[in-house]
């Protein structure tokens, strides 16, 4: 009960959800990406990362100062039913598509070797 309690904790922040809802459409991000769409300071954005990343919503993986955030791949099946529900369900959001198209501009523009 403790572990379902926490799984949706974690999604109960908007901008919690839209960290989730940005990672499920483009699979892996950096922390900059993150702070770029969501506008919102470096701080602010890795105590959100943190909490889901103790709540295992995602996965970390460093490259040289950079750090890397998906999906965790260890999901329990009801995080797997959580996010097939989000897929379906957010997609005509407002912030969803705000934040998908920024997303999509910003890593179409990122100079080329930039993490």
């Amino acid at each position: 009960m403790k572990h379902l309690a926490q799984t949706f904790k974690a999604l109960s922040d908007p901008t919690r959800l839209r960290i989730i809802l940005l990672l499920q459409a483009e699979g892996e991000l950096c922390v900059c990406d993150l702070m770029a769409v969501l506008k919102l300071p470096q701080s602010t954005v890795s105590r959100h990362l943190a909490y889901l990343k103790r709540s295992c919503w995602v996965d970390i993986r460093r490259e040289g100062v950079w750090m890397h955030y998906t999906l965790s791949k260890e999901s329990c099946a009801v995080c797997n039913e959580i996010l097939l529900t989000l897929k379906q369900h957010t997609g005509n959001l407002p912030e969803a598509i705000s934040d998908n198209n920024s997303m999509t501009s910003l890593l179409k523009n990122k100079p080329e070797g930039c993490s």
